[in-house]
């Protein structure tokens, strides 16, 4: 089978397209065959030295296939079926394996580009909307890139459980997706805090969510609300520097958390119920995933590339 490898951290020049190995599906394990594969900011963080990995390393958490084996003591998958997954390894290749807990059925009337397209970015905004924060309805809350794979599918979300949503977007395209998402107000990020302040007659919003990171980081906890919540889920401009929890308190007993999508689904059933809900979204039309572009397998370089520049909007996705 064909993969992508990086023999060393590097520029997205070091992705190239190999001959590997078909892995093994292992006790507990289904083989898939590749039908769309999910690009995400964290592989590019890999794939650079940011995050530690060891190479040689192929690239990839999220992907969408047909089942082509199934390992040893593994129930409730047949060849055939189609699955997607958020968390299997090195699905930059034409065949993955991934533990069959961490796969789930797609129903029927889904197509595997959107399934490939959702798990990740659909997950995510779904543990943001509902658990590492909760907004109620007719609360007013930030989200940045709001052109964004997750922005777009979280201002979805929130919307659909009655938030007023208000999103920073960087050129007029961008802000006429998120508009088309359901966002109240779209604003550029010079001045931001001052804006959403404006906004809100000056008490500020209820949550930032913010996946931008050094460059928003003090705005975000500037157009907070007296007890609001900066949830602080990626770092797309850099880490956040160090900095003094006095200013939680000097800003109105603010709180900051910093979650993980694994801690949001640490039971099969937590899985199953945030899946169930996307899925079920996306049947009634409450929820459109917006595939942004798409690369062969062979040009996963130049998906990188396209996806660092921040020139994408929704998701981008790889295709064998």
């Amino acid at each position: 089978m064909r993969a992508i490898v990086a023999e060393r951290a590097g520029g997205p020049e070091v992705l190239e397209l190999r001959e590997a190995p078909v892995p093994e599906p292992a006790a507990g394990q289904l083989l898939v065959e590749t039908a769309a594969t999910g690009v995400n900011f964290i592989e590019t963080y890999q794939r650079s030295g940011a995050y530690r990995v060891s190479f040689p390393f192929t690239p990839g958490a999220e992907a969408s296939g047909r089942v082509v084996a199934v390992g040893e003591g593994v129930e409730g998958f047949a060849v055939g079926e189609l699955i997607t997954t958020a968390e299997a390894r090195a699905t930059y290749a034409e065949r993955f394996a991934v533990r069959a807990e961490r796969a789930v059925h797609v129903p029927d009337g889904i197509a595997a580009d959107t399934a490939a397209a959702l798990p990740l970015q659909g997950l995510t905004a779904h543990y943001l909307a509902v658990s590492a924060a909760q907004p109620q309805p007719g609360d007013t809350v930030l989200v940045h890139a709001g052109a964004g794979g997750v922005g777009l599918l979280l201002t979805q979300l929130l919307v659909r459980r009655g938030v007023r949503v208000v999103t920073t977007a960087s050129t007029p395209e961008k802000r006429e997706l998120s508009r088309g998402a359901g966002a109240d107000e779209v604003i550029d990020y010079g001045g931001f805090a001052e804006r959403v302040r404006e906004l809100t007659g000056g008490e500020g919003v209820a949550v930032v969510y913010d996946g931008v990171g050094r460059q928003t980081f003090d705005g975000s906890l500037q157009a907070l609300r007296v007890r609001g919540e900066l949830v602080l889920f990626g770092a797309a401009s850099g880490p956040v520097p160090p900095f003094d929890l006095q200013r939680l308190n000097a800003g109105g007993s603010l709180s900051v958390t910093r979650p993980s999508m694994g801690h949001f689904l640490r039971t099969p059933e937590e899985r199953a119920g945030r899946y169930r809900e996307l899925f079920e979204a996306i049947a009634d039309g409450g929820l459109d995933v917006r595939i942004g572009a798409r690369f062969p397998l062979a040009e996963a370089a130049e998906a990188h590339t396209a996806l660092e520049s921040r020139a994408t909007t929704g998701k981008v996705i790889l295709e064998p």
